[in-house]
């Protein structure tokens, strides 16, 4: 693996830990795709640190079953602003 692809999935990884973010806010902030983050964080953290992407794993589980809470509170506050 590229130094720069490994140095990318670390920068990842401690960001969704000290933010507890989505991987779509993640890859706002990191300009790369969903894909991107998604595959950094499944597939290539875990050979360069286990212990790590089992910690992000963790709050990707919990983002992803909050994820239809978000989306109704966003569609509520979509049609409270009348768009």
């Amino acid at each position: 693996m590229k130094d720069y692809i490994e140095k990318r999935v670390m920068e990842i990884a401690n960001y969704i830990l000290k933010e507890g973010a989505t991987v779509r806010q993640t890859a706002r902030v990191f300009g790369v795709s969903k894909s991107t983050v998604h595959k950094d964080v499944t597939e290539r953290l875990p050979k360069i640190n286990p212990l790590v992407a089992n910690q992000v794993k963790n709050i990707l589980d919990v983002n992803k079953a909050e994820r239809h809470i978000r989306g109704g509170r966003a569609t509520k506050m979509k049609y409270k602003m009348g768009t």
